[in-house]
């Protein structure tokens, strides 16, 4: 792919998007449709009107079974109704509309170069409108528990909130489109939906997790408030608020779905570029991450729209496996199968400056290696000896095929790359400490313990500039002793313009965010500071930085938080600073949605990750934000102060954990750019077409008015 990227970059860009529209014919002739649209041969355009006039801000969608992955191409009508679907590749088409206040239209046939006018159909009432909804508005329906209810759940109901969010049940599912916001039959004879929602909680692999969380947790409450909930829908109970049909920006979208994989495994992230230099790999394939549902890595080829595999190894043969879970229920869909077998357990990838797949993946068991553990001589064991690590690194050579193994004495779940001259990896996943490796030196040596390190995150507090002896959690703060932070990283952030490493903080309340600056001998030199949202900001999960610094992070009371460190007035170190010192230098956006009868304040979209296009590779600018919308099928991105939401409405269910952007070619204005979000629901038999849906790739991009081709 690197050969063909270099030959498109000689030929010119208007070549490279003919050629990359796979369209097999010579540069179509520009023609204008009936509604005086201009287009080409690999178009299709037209009028969608319904009974009511010209119908805007509604999609189009064009899907084919031709290629040999799923190919779904979606765009949105101007003002007055009109529509073009651009660079279709050569295959039968079918066409449809479906937009707020319709149902959807009859699909007809199309091909490329087809000028055609849909007929949208006003929905006949209420129930048939909000069944495509986002699943936010059926969500914030749910009922709370009282104060009563949650008055032992420490934290009291905004903990309970962060559980229910994205910390617990959104935290990998999206809850409100039809698959949860129904019961499927399978259950047998249960006597009440509150029984009938314990045994769903429990089915498959995941519910033991899914029920220690709703029942030791949370007190048992989630299962009361679901039961009551579906109950209501049932019963004929409809949302109480209406979505705005796309406007403005939004209706510039073009969005592209493939798909991967296979119907019964998930995807947790994606990677197909470099986050430093995002034309890294441009036209280049995309590699995905399966998390703990199997140990085949998909591959996308986006020009060719195909799929293929690389079966990730393990290093030592007695690495566990997902697939040891038990099933504690069978499942309406799966049965008593046992659907996830990894012993990998990829969790996220990374390209880095020469194309090379980095990976946090399982390589081993839990123990560590000697030279993690205290005696060793390694510069960290003597700060920081640790004894086990449950996940590791790989790297994969797509040019060579090699996949080599990185023993780690940390833990490792996400990964970003410094902007640094030895490419220094960061990693995020461990407990009690922050872990790197110097990626020149391992790949010009093979030697990960002198090519590695990491560090406890420990707070100046006497304030006097170095690392000194510290308390551990739970001991007394002493005089003259700095304090040990007992927690780790989730997401990790080196900052583009210094030296400091950020990291969110989640899985407690309210959770945090913190800087660790590693000083000149790492780890001895290294300290960090730490700072906790402000009420009503709580439920700290994936965040991203810009390049002045700024931290953007995803918060479970439905805020997109931004910390901003030059904005603190009083000392950052010192007794004082233990996390809520800087209420100063938050700011929490209200992210869009409707909020629960109960607390309409606040919406209930419960963003999973947050990224920042710090090299506008969407087309909206450089350092915009963007934040998953979990409960909106797509993505939230702040733009002056403003939310644009990037819906897919079809196949709807469609549920992200993380993405990037990648800027195919610079030269070739929208069309050489984009955002990549993969689908990272567990359950992808959930979303819309059931079993046998396999999860998804989307390609979001940004044209400069709804008629662009």
């Amino acid at each position: 792919m690197r050969i063909l990227s270099n030959v498109f970059s000689a030929i010119g860009a208007g070549l490279a998007i003919i050629l990359l529209s796979a369209c097999g014919r010579d540069q179509p002739e520009t023609a204008v449709s009936d509604g005086g649209i201009a287009m080409d041969g690999d178009d299709i355009a037209g009028v969608v009107r319904s009974a009511a006039g010209p119908e805007a801000g509604v999609w189009v969608i064009a899907e084919t079974a031709d290629l040999d992955t799923r190919f779904v191409r979606i765009v949105v009508t101007d003002d007055d109704g009109r529509y073009l679907v651009p660079d279709l590749p050569d295959a039968n088409y079918q066409l449809w509309v479906r937009g707020y206040g319709l149902q959807d239209s009859e699909k007809v046939a199309a091909s490329p170069g087809d000028s055609i006018d849909l007929a949208a159909l006003v929905a006949p009432d209420a129930a048939t409108a909000a069944q495509v909804y986002p699943a936010a508005y059926w969500y914030a329906m749910l009922g709370l528990p009282t104060e009563e209810e949650v008055a032992d759940i420490p934290g009291g109901l905004n903990n309970y909130l962060m559980w229910t969010k994205n910390m617990g049940c959104v935290g990998c599912h999206q809850m409100g489109q039809k698959s949860t916001r129904t019961l499927p039959e399978g259950y047998g004879v249960e006597e009440s939906s509150e029984e009938a929602w314990a045994r769903r909680i429990a089915s498959g692999q995941a519910g033991n997790s899914m029920v220690r969380i709703a029942t030791q947790g949370l007190k048992g409450l989630p299962i009361k408030y679901l039961a009551d909930w579906t109950d209501r829908i049932a019963a004929g109970e409809l949302p109480a608020q209406v979505p705005q049909r796309p406007s403005g920006v939004e209706r510039n979208v073009v969005a592209t779905v493939r798909d991967w994989s296979s119907p019964h495994l998930y995807m947790h992230d994606l990677s197909g570029t470099d986050r430093r230099n995002p034309t890294v790999n441009g036209y280049g394939p995309l590699y995905g991450a399966p998390e703990l549902s199997t140990d085949e890595m998909p591959i996308l080829d986006p020009v060719a729209n195909t799929a293929t595999v690389y079966n990730v190894p393990v290093r030592d043969e007695d690495t566990p496996t997902s697939n040891e879970a038990p099933v504690v229920a069978p499942s309406p869909y799966w049965g008593d199968e046992r659907i996830w077998d990894s012993r990998s357990n990829i969790h996220n990838p990374m390209l880095d400056q020469d194309g090379r797949v980095w990976l946090t993946a399982r390589i081993r068991g839990r123990n560590n290696p000697d030279f993690c553990k205290d005696g060793s001589g390694h510069p960290s064991a003597r700060v920081y000896p640790t004894q086990q690590a449950s996940r590791h690194l790989a790297v994969y050579d797509p040019s060579s095929g090699q996949y080599q193994f990185v023993d780690t004495c940390f833990s490792t779940h996400h990964l970003q790359f410094a902007y640094d001259d030895n490419n220094t990896l960061w990693t995020s996943g461990d407990r009690n400490v922050v872990g790197w490796l110097d990626t020149n030196k391992f790949l010009a040596t093979g030697d990960a313990a002198a090519s590695q390190g990491w560090a406890p995150l420990i707070l100046d507090t006497n304030g006097n500039g170095v690392q000194d002896a510290w308390t551990e959690p739970g001991e007394e703060p002493q005089p003259g002793l700095d304090r040990r932070v007992p927690r780790g990283f989730y997401a990790v952030m080196p900052e583009p313009r210094g030296d400091s490493i950020w990291g969110s903080n989640a899985f407690f309340y309210p959770g945090a965010i913190t800087r660790l600056t590693p000083g000149d001998n790492p780890p001895r030199t290294s300290l960090a500071e730490t700072y906790e949202p402000p009420l009503p900001g709580f439920g700290v999960r994936g965040a991203d930085i810009d390049k002045n610094g700024v931290v953007w992070v995803s918060l479970g009371s439905g805020h997109l938080g931004e910390f901003d460190r030059r904005k603190c007035k009083g000392p950052l170190n010192g007794p004082a600073a233990t996390g809520k010192h800087c209420p100063e230098g938050w700011t929490l956006h209200d992210l869009p949605g409707p909020g629960f009868a109960d607390l309409p304040q606040f919406s209930v979209e419960s963003s999973y990750y947050t990224w920042v296009d710090q090299h506008n590779a969407l087309g909206l600018g450089e350092d915009v934000p963007m934040a998953t919308g979990n409960l909106f099928d797509g993505i939230h991105a702040l733009v002056d102060n403003e939310f644009v939401t990037l819906r897919i409405p079809y196949p709807m269910g469609f549920y992200s954990k993380g993405f990037e952007g990648r800027i195919d070619d610079p030269d070739a204005g929208w069309k050489g750019r984009g955002i990549w979000v993969p689908s990272g629901d567990r359950t992808p038999w959930l979303k819309e077409g059931g079993k046998g849906t396999k999860p998804l790739v989307v390609h979001f991009q940004l044209r400069p008015d709804p008629l662009a081709k």
